[in-house]
């Protein structure tokens, strides 16, 4: 795991996976689910400090919201699982303030906004892809929402792709403790180099 822990700024990207306000804000519709783990990981404010030190050290900062028009027309007409709860808590309709980026991680200044993200995997429904290749990106670094659903399938699609895949393990939250424990005791490890915080920190010079 050591060459987890040495990065080159001009080959990394960091990607913030929806950290909007239905998750992030007391308010948002899926607040409550996530509040539990958010507080046990520090996630906010250890994701706060991964930016910053991100953007100081010349990382590309990336943001991966998920928006939806009003009304869903972008999914099937039946919805399932996950996607089901969105649309029955008529969550991330774009133009609201539960779609909006919780204030304390907005967008600075170079960062990249990816859009078109419509269902859990960020290289399924955006050119995500295209923009890491087109800018030399060989190290991706993950952390966001939740554990288990969109930041594990996008870390999946990264791996399979060819990137070298970081997790944060302190910047991520599910719906339970308990599903975020074993996502990340079983899962990230077969597919990233999962690490706190902390080492990303380390690594960059902060």
């Amino acid at each position: 795991m050591a060459d987890a822990l040495t990065l080159d700024p001009a080959t990394t990207a960091l990607v913030l996976i929806e950290y909007q306000n239905e998750f992030t804000s007391p308010g948002g519709v899926l607040h409550d689910a996530v509040a539990e783990v958010m507080d046990k990981t520090g996630m906010l404010d250890n994701t706060t400090a991964v930016a910053a030190a991100a953007r100081a050290a010349g990382v590309t900062v990336m943001h991966a919201p998920i928006t939806f028009a009003p009304g869903y027309g972008e999914l099937t007409r039946h919805p399932y699982g996950i996607l089901k709860g969105v649309v029955d808590g008529n969550a991330f309709v774009k133009g609201t303030w539960g779609a909006e980026i919780v204030e304390q991680l907005s967008p600075a200044d170079g960062d990249i906004v990816i859009e078109g993200k419509r269902g859990l995997d960020t290289f399924a429904s955006t050119n995500i892809d295209f923009i890491l290749r087109s800018k030399g990106i060989e190290t991706v670094i993950l952390g966001g929402f939740l554990t288990n659903c969109c930041v594990e399938s996008t870390m999946r699609s990264a791996y399979e792709n060819g990137y070298r895949v970081i997790t944060l393990t302190d910047c991520t939250a599910a719906t339970s403790v308990a599903e975020h424990d074993n996502a990340i005791t079983y899962d990230y490890p077969m597919f990233s180099h999962p690490v706190e915080a902390s080492e990303i920190l380390t690594a960059l010079g902060g």
